[in-house]
């Protein structure tokens, strides 16, 4: 009788397993009429996840605020190295050479150069070579450079190779705006 009864039956393991009917499937893909606006939208709208679910406005000024927050600290703390870096390097290389030092220089004052006369051809001009020295900023070698300056000399009195010490004038002419303030050593 216990056998007869349709509650106690046990129905027999079986390799189909049953699943709920299936709704109809979401195509693979996106229309092919629609255009690539509109495919870009079909995709993101696929892809949201509950993570991407709309947020009222003071969720996202907080989010806003904690990632503010975030970036102020990140840049305080680089900035703070980098200080920390520049000012180990200046005490670093406060004994090193430094190649040759910039020329005081202060308005209605002249400047004032030395270098070694190349050419004393022309008539009351001397061309002046100077050298400059200068170590450089990233790479740390020292770099050297050379400026011909053409100097206006009255009474012809130095020659190649000699070393002069030129002073800043107002234009002489169209290549000359230094004179010679004094012959330092001569040629031999």
């Amino acid at each position: 009788m216990a056998d007869e009864n349709p509650e106690n039956i046990t129905e027999e393991p079986t390799d189909a397993v049953e699943t709920e009917p299936e709704a109809p499937k979401a195509p693979e893909g996106p229309d092919p009429s629609l255009s690539p606006v509109q495919k870009r939208a079909w995709h993101r709208q696929r892809s949201g996840t509950e993570a991407n679910a709309p947020k009222s406005i003071e969720e996202k000024a907080e989010e806003r605020k904690a990632l503010r927050k975030q970036k102020a600290v990140a840049r305080r703390r680089r900035r703070l190295q980098e200080r920390e870096k520049k000012a180990s390097k200046l005490g670093a290389e406060a004994g090193t050479d430094r190649g040759t030092p910039t020329p005081e220089w202060e308005p209605g004052r002249k400047q004032v150069r030395q270098g070694v006369v190349v050419s004393a051809k022309g008539d009351k001009t001397l061309a002046v070579r100077i050298d400059h020295s200068k170590r450089h900023p990233k790479y740390k070698k020292i770099v050297r450079h050379t400026t011909k300056l053409y100097a206006h000399d009255e009474q012809n009195d130095a020659g190649e190779g000699d070393t002069v010490r030129i002073e800043s004038a107002r234009p002489l002419s169209r290549t000359k705006r230094w004179t010679l303030a004094e012959i330092v050593e001569r040629a031999k």
